[in-house]
């Protein structure tokens, strides 16, 4: 059983994780192209989201209540993620 702090620490340790993929890909590969800023982005999206999925996990009493709140907001993350990455939306913001 992971005690309250093993959790937080996990939960604030995947977005370094995930960012090691793309740095990693930097660094083997001509075809990842992230300059800075991408990984200042992508590192303010990421503990943006974990920060707030661990603001519900510490708050929100009822666990259907905690899922639901925890999808909405990976979900609102991949729509950022898409609309930076592609621009499915048209917006200033969108890449490519």
């Amino acid at each position: 059983m992971m005690t309250h702090k093993q959790k937080t620490l996990t939960i604030y340790a995947l977005p370094l994780v995930a960012l090691c993929i793309p740095l990693m890909g930097n660094l083997l590969s001509k075809e990842v192209n992230w300059s800075a800023s991408d990984f200042l982005i992508a590192g303010i999206l990421l503990f943006t989201t974990a920060f707030l999925i661990n603001l519900v996990r510490n708050t929100i009493r009822k666990q259907r209540q905690k899922v639901m709140i925890c999808i909405f907001i990976v979900l609102a993350l991949a729509l950022i993620w898409i609309e930076l990455a592609v621009g499915i939306f048209g917006s200033p913001w969108a890449g490519n």
